[in-house]
C-alpha cells in the first residue's frame, strides 16, 4: 500500500463554496469519488454556506472534522494543507 491509499482530502472553509457552486469542480470531484476516492467536507463550513446537500449529491462525506483534525495534530500526525 503506498502512502497516497492513506489520504483523504478535506474540502473546508471558503472551498466548500467553491466545490458547492463550481460545476467544473463538481464534475472532478464526482470523478474522483467513482474512481474510490474518500473525500470529506467539514459540515460547519458546508451548513454555513449552505453547499452540504450539493455536496452529498455528489459523494462527498459531509462530516464534523474539528475533534478529528485537533487529534492529527495533537499526536503529531501529518496533515497537509493547500
Amino acid at each position: 500500500m503506498g502512502w497516497l491509499d492513506e489520504v483523504t482530502p478535506v474540502i473546508w472553509g471558503v472551498s466548500t463554496k467553491l466545490a458547492g457552486e463550481n460545476k467544473k469542480v463538481q464534475d472532478k470531484l464526482k470523478e474522483m469519488v467513482d474512481s474510490g476516492v474518500t473525500i470529506e467536507a467539514c459540515k460547519v463550513c458546508a451548513d454555513q454556506l449552505r453547499d452540504a446537500e450539493t455536496l452529498e449529491s455528489i459523494g462527498v462525506e459531509v462530516k464534523y472534522r474539528g475533534d478529528p483534525l485537533t487529534k492529527i495534530l495533537k499526536k503529531s500526525g501529518t496533515l497537509l494543507t493547500i
